[in-house]
């Protein structure tokens, strides 16, 4: 919508602070964007699409066993793996 054209339906006011994630989250739910044009900033933004991840195969029968062990900890399997591969790399750094 054109920031010279007038609002012509009401809309909830927007908070200027959430006291929480969840409150933020349960807001941009129910609320479109497109209703608060009209008070937002553009911004400038530099991305990088370049990622920094490589990606490797591991046997399928061993993802499942990492998934699970993933799950007991709480951790998902790529932090999982990215932690034993660091604690490994200690390993070998130390023994030389």
């Amino acid at each position: 919508m054109p920031k010279s054209r007038k609002r012509m339906l009401p809309r909830d006011t927007l908070p200027d602070n959430f006291s929480s994630l969840e409150k933020f989250w349960a807001f941009w739910d129910t609320h479109s964007t497109a209703d608060y044009e009209d008070l937002m900033e553009d911004v400038k933004v530099k991305i990088d699409l370049r990622s920094s991840k490589i990606y490797c195969a591991v046997e399928k029968d061993l993802i499942a066993q990492l998934q699970s062990q993933a799950r007991r900890q709480g951790v998902s399997m790529e932090t999982l793996i990215n932690l034993w591969l660091q604690e490994k790399m200690r390993k070998i750094a130390s023994s030389k």
